[in-house]
């Protein structure tokens, strides 16, 4: 193999990495005649949660067999009915709506969302088909549990969704200790419970689901007077759409035809449905029970996640390591003495170090979100998203592995080198025949070391909704309300999960090793005797 064949072999690799991926992918939001597209976070209860059946008139999660129910399930039920479309539920992180809207990969928003004025700079909104009013979730036994008013907080530590206007509104408590904004109301029921925060801003629902699941918890609800200042459309919940959807009107007259009374009913019973209220309904016998209850819950969930979780960070690993290997061999090649082909060698090794700096310099999740919805915006290339995930992380891989290669071929002896050019091997029968068998060897504990990573690192293409294990378990926290428990299933099973393969590939070396990297039973003996 040529210096020019190696070229060329890079070439159709990055070609291919680019171009398949959307051919080959299902393309979310270019078939969607007949289907309408409801993005929500499926962990929001009791608007929106996640479970394993469709008991209560739950809807499949497209691409994650699961269910979503909750009020803005039902919501959204009419008004696919009302469109006489086929409604589909997109799980996507609370971050991901708004560009997962505007890149097409939904139809809507249905998420418990305010149309807020900084929202609607970027999407636009149907009429509300939602009002509460904002509370304040608390311990009973914190020293704040007796205040009436927005003074009575002084000196709290209060924080609020990220990306909310609750978070906006902490300003209005005189002398408050603001908190970093969380990504999740998961994140804020453990930071309570464990006595990191004082107290969190929601909304009276979820407030109400809060206190009815952790009857540690208090709600603190406020007059008019006394309670935080707000528009109208703060408090208001709305379908989030497109700029200038043409379906925006339609679906204003599907929501005027559902009175106050059916909301209100159909919120009570979304109090009632959701999977929080069954656990704390059911006899609790201690956290093992706690654990066995979660388990027949949401096991099966957690082992579809972490199958995906296996086969992402699998072949993410092994299409890496070949880019890793290709690019790290070809970034070896001698320069040319021929003036063109020197230039482009050099040009194809600065592109090269681009694309490593770029890929080793920014984090995995900032890589997704631009490629997933990047792609889309700007090219019209709606990826599948376990396609992008697989995509993503080949080749944040191939960038780490590229330089590990290298780094193996520098340390193979030079004479080796030397010694199949003396007898007449070109670069690339050297490389082939002589050095890649022994950088493989040299790479296996790295490129070993680079799974387990993988296997800990889908965690943030939860970003972009792939339902791996770690996206399971937020789903499942979201709706149980047992943080601890579910995140200690979690970690468990990502525990299980490295420790085989880092058993499995202690193995592959021993067995790559040969027979020399043995003790003959008998040599034992002996030395034992001596």
């Amino acid at each position: 193999m040529n210096k020019k064949s190696f070229s060329l072999g890079l070439l159709v690799v990055f070609i291919l990495s680019i171009l398949c991926a959307p051919v080959f992918s299902q393309a979310e939001g270019t078939e969607t005649n007949g289907e309408f597209r409801v993005g929500m976070e499926a962990g929001y209860a009791p608007f929106n949660w996640s479970q394993k059946t469709d008991a209560n008139g739950a809807v499949p999660i497209q691409g994650n067999s699961s269910y979503a129910g909750g009020y803005d399930v039902q919501i959204a039920k009419k008004i696919a009915a009302g469109l006489d479309k086929k409604l589909v539920i997109v799980q996507t992180k609370w971050d991901g709506l708004a560009p997962a809207l505007q890149s097409g990969k939904i139809d809507a928003i249905i998420a418990g969302m305010s149309p807020t004025a900084e929202r609607r700079k970027e999407i636009d909104f149907t009429d509300p088909y939602y009002e509460s009013q904002l509370v304040v979730v608390i311990q009973k036994k914190s020293k704040f549990a007796d205040a009436k008013n927005l003074k009575d907080l002084s000196g709290a530590k209060i924080t609020a969704q990220l990306n909310t206007f609750h978070y906006s509104v902490i300003d209005q408590i005189p002398g408050v200790n603001k908190q970093q904004a969380m990504d999740n109301f998961s994140a804020m029921r453990t930071a309570l419970a464990s006595g990191m925060i004082d107290g969190y801003v929601s909304e009276r629902p979820e407030g109400v689901t809060a206190t009815s699941v952790n009857k540690e918890l208090k709600m603190l609800e406020f007059s008019k007077e006394n309670g935080f200042q707000t528009n109208a459309e703060d408090v208001q919940i709305a379908v989030g759409m497109r700029k200038a959807d043409s379906s925006i009107a339609k679906v204003n007259q599907i929501l005027s035809d559902i009175s106050s009374e059916e909301r209100t009913k159909i919120m009570d019973q979304a109090v009632k449905d959701q999977p929080a209220a069954e656990t704390s309904d059911s006899e609790k016998s201690g956290v093992l029970s706690d654990f066995k209850n979660i388990w027949n819950q949401y096991g099966s969930m957690f082992l579809r996640g972490a199958g995906l979780t296996l086969f992402i960070a699998l072949i993410g690993t092994i299409v890496g390591t070949t880019l890793g290997l290709l690019i790290g061999v070809v970034r070896t090649i001698p320069e040319s003495e021929n003036k063109v082909k020197r230039f482009f060698q050099k040009l194809g090794n600065a592109l090269l170090s681009i694309y490593i700096e770029v890929f080793r310099g920014t984090p995995m999740m900032v890589q997704a979100m631009v490629i997933f919805y990047g792609l889309a915006l700007a090219f019209g290339i709606s990826l599948d998203r376990t396609v992008a995930a697989l995509f993503i992380v080949s080749i944040n891989t191939g960038a780490y592995m590229s330089e590990i290669v290298r780094g193996g071929i520098f340390a193979v002896d030079q004479g080796q080198f030397e010694a199949a050019q003396a007898i007449g091997m070109t670069h690339g029968q050297t490389m082939r025949k002589v050095i890649v068998p022994q950088v493989l060897r040299n790479i296996l504990p790295a490129t070993g070391n680079e799974f387990v990573i993988n296997i800990k690192d889908t965690a943030v293409l939860s970003v972009i909704g792939v339902a791996d294990l770690f996206f399971q378990g937020n789903a499942a926290s979201g709706a149980n309300f047992q943080f601890f428990q579910t995140f200690t299933i979690v970690g468990i099973m990502y525990l299980i999960m490295t420790y085989a393969i880092t058993r499995l590939l202690r193995i592959v070396e021993k067995k790559m090793d040969g027979p020399s990297a043995y003790v003959k039973l008998e040599e034992a003996e002996t030395l034992k005797e001596s």
